[in-house]
C-alpha cells in the first residue's frame, strides 16, 4: 500500500499532541480555545453563506 511522508507525519503529530493530554478531550480542547485567544491575528473569519433558493422566489410572484 501507498503511504504518504506528509500523511504519516500528520497523524504522529496528532497522536503526540494527544498523548500530551492523556487522550482527554476536553483538556484537548481547552488548549486548542487558548491557543485560538492567543492568536486572534491568526484566524480567518469567513462571511456566512447563505444558499439561494430559486423555488422560493419564483413562488412568490
Amino acid at each position: 500500500m501507498y503511504k504518504n511522508e506528509i500523511v504519516e507525519e500528520i497523524h504522529k503529530y496528532r497522536e503526540d499532541y494527544a498523548q500530551s493530554f492523556q487522550y482527554d478531550l476536553q483538556a484537548i480542547f481547552n488548549d486548542l480555545q487558548r491557543k485560538q485567544t492567543e492568536h486572534k491575528d491568526r484566524l480567518v473569519r469567513l462571511p456566512i453563506k447563505r444558499e439561494y433558493n430559486k423555488s422560493l422566489n419564483q413562488n412568490a410572484s
